[in-house]
């Protein structure tokens, strides 16, 4: 299904969306910004396929000639920019497939829609040659920029789009779609709402990876006897896990749900709340070795490893000092 209903969370962007649809005010570009995996290209097919839609109401019917060709990706007026480099839209990009074709009228629908997916990655000329676009569009053009860093655009470019920000989903709401709609177990939907952290792709992503259960099970088995490794057997323990296909970023986010565990249990003393409730007496053995502080100190000190990770900085030092701050507070 691709309906706005389908749309888990943003009730604003869903809104704004849905009323442009019915009062015909349409703006030209649009942003939408929200973290990687969050729903961005979801919600902009689904805007797409019902503006075009035959049926002309809120909510895509699905079923018509041109939802159909939406549904499945063949749209002739709903064209999505490609880059062949990973990690640029080069300026040519931009002038081959939208600015020497938007002159061109749409084949069969009211609107001529352009979705641009990591849009962050149109260098300085890029922007400015799509520019040129949206200060003149022909009134039955649409560009949708999907972006999760907004702060990469040029202001002339942000001054002519409708800026939207995804909100991170209620857990309750990711929840109920983890056990509802993907048939995840009460428990494991629990955890695998604590480490999307409100991003809904996210959550399912974990939700169907069998990787993500081994990679948890190594995790809080290097958490449990840290204390008795050396730091070398640790680092390589760490390495072992990049093997699978999950992301560093999500192997320190289980440390960091762990330690969040243990701060709310020496806080309550209560099991009720606790993601890795299972796991209840070496988390009440760790609470009442950690000190509030020191707590807080391994929660840091994850969040710096991460930033450190992504500025570069050599895996190897990042990690060791990690530990280093684990062995001495946790």
């Amino acid at each position: 299904m691709a309906q706005f209903q389908d749309i888990i969370g943003q009730e604003q962007i869903k809104e704004h969306l849905q009323n442009a649809i019915s009062s015909g005010k349409v703006s030209h570009a649009y942003i939408i910004n929200g973290e990687k995996s969050s729903g961005k290209e979801f919600i902009a097919g689904v805007f797409a396929m019902a503006l075009q839609c035959e049926k002309g109401e809120q909510e895509p019917c699905q079923e018509c000639h041109s939802c159909k060709q939406a549904l499945t990706n063949n749209h002739p007026d709903i064209i999505r920019v490609t880059h062949e480099k990973p990690n640029t839209v080069s300026v040519d990009d931009i002038r081959t497939q939208v600015n020497n074709d938007v002159g061109i009228k749409p084949y069969s629908s009211p609107y001529k829609i352009y979705i641009i997916n990591e849009a962050e990655k149109m260098n300085t000329q890029a922007q400015n040659a799509i520019l040129k676009t949206l200060e003149e569009p022909p009134e039955y053009v649409v560009i949708l920029l999907l972006t999760s860093n907004i702060n990469a655009f040029l202001p002339t470019v942000l001054s002519r789009c409708v800026v939207m920000n995804m909100r991170p989903v209620a857990d309750d709401l990711m929840k109920k779609y983890l056990m509802e709609e993907l048939q995840i177990p009460d428990y494991k939907a629990d955890v695998c709402v604590a480490f999307a952290r409100g991003n809904v792709g996210k959550a399912k992503a974990l939700a169907s990876s069998e990787e993500f259960e081994n990679v948890k099970a190594e995790a809080l088995s290097l958490l449990k006897y840290m204390k008795d490794m050396e730091l070398n057997e640790i680092i390589s323990a760490i390495k072992k896990v990049t093997e699978y296909k999950l992301e560093i970023n999500d192997y320190l986010d289980i440390f960091a749900v762990w330690y969040r565990d243990v701060l709310l249990f020496k806080a309550t003393n209560d099991v009720n709340h606790l993601v890795f409730r299972e796991e209840i007496q070496v988390l009440r053995k760790t609470a009442q070795y950690s000190s509030y502080e020191g707590i807080e100190r391994i929660l840091e000190a994850l969040e710096t490893a991460k930033r450190r990770l992504d500025a570069n900085v050599s895996f190897e030092l990042t990690m060791e000092l990690l530990m280093l701050t684990i062995q001495e507070n946790g």
